[in-house]
């Protein structure tokens, strides 16, 4: 991927565009980092919960030192050790017993406040959960933790009763609303800048249902036209065509 991919596509001049629920997920987060608390934001695939997440985080940074960890399988507690082990760029080669190794990751986040980004947390397990839970316990140390993932995630941490009752914030990421989109999409890409909001919704309605990465996708399709066609905006025959690229 670029540095201009947006929600998995390479997609040059796109926008952060500043969304109620990003809005709402930076209140969230600045309250969750400064309780040196636990949070869970999901929501379905393309909401675009990580891009608000990262957006948000990286307001904070420097001063907030965050770490980024992404699962993708279901991870034993083990497994979990040894993101947190790379996570942290902790020097030499991991310890080989389970407490030993919780021994120096506690050790190490108790040197100063840390947020950790757990993405995809939707793959994560009952006993990768409590793991985190039992990190986040130790009087020394000093976390905030962000987890972001699919409605499973929710489903699995409502489940653990030790874990769900110490989420400090819940927070679900929906479709836009088709009044939002006619207010976000013309400032998320110059494509849509002068397009008119019939067409707009009209590409909504019949390809991207509310869902920034299908508007994403449906974007990049839209600028591809644009360009071999030489139009100076998307009409509804090129949105058809850009239609029939995607599933």
């Amino acid at each position: 991927m670029t540095e201009d991919a947006y929600q998995y596509v390479d997609l040059p001049e796109a926008a952060v565009v500043t969304t109620r629920a990003l809005l709402t997920a930076r209140e969230n987060i600045t309250d969750t980092v400064a309780a040196r608390a636990m949070m869970c934001i999901h929501g379905g695939a393309g909401h675009g919960k990580t891009l608000a997440v990262n957006t948000c985080l990286s307001e904070l940074e420097p001063a907030e030192d965050v770490r980024r960890v992404t699962f993708r399988a279901r991870p034993t507690a083990r497994a979990v050790r040894y993101e947190l082990f790379t996570a942290l760029d902790l020097p030499g080669e991991p310890p080989r017993h389970p407490s030993e190794f919780d021994r120096l990751l506690k050790n190490a986040l108790a040197e100063h406040p840390r947020t950790f980004l757990v993405d995809e947390a939707q793959w994560l397990n009952g006993e990768a959960f409590e793991y985190f839970r039992y990190l986040w316990d130790e009087p020394s140390t000093q976390l905030a933790i962000i987890f972001v993932g699919g409605e499973g995630c929710h489903t699995v941490l409502r489940r653990e009763p030790m874990l769900s009752s110490r989420i400090f914030i819940w927070q679900h990421f929906t479709r836009l609303t088709p009044d939002e989109v006619q207010q976000v999409i013309p400032l998320f890409h110059p494509v849509w800048a002068d397009a008119d909001p019939d067409d707009i919704a009209f590409a909504d309605s019949h390809a991207a249902h509310g869902n920034f990465r299908a508007w994403a996708q449906l974007t990049a399709h839209t600028r591809t036209g644009l360009a071999r066609t030489g139009r100076p905006r998307a009409d509804r025959e090129l949105l058809r065509w850009a239609f029939s690229r995607l599933a």
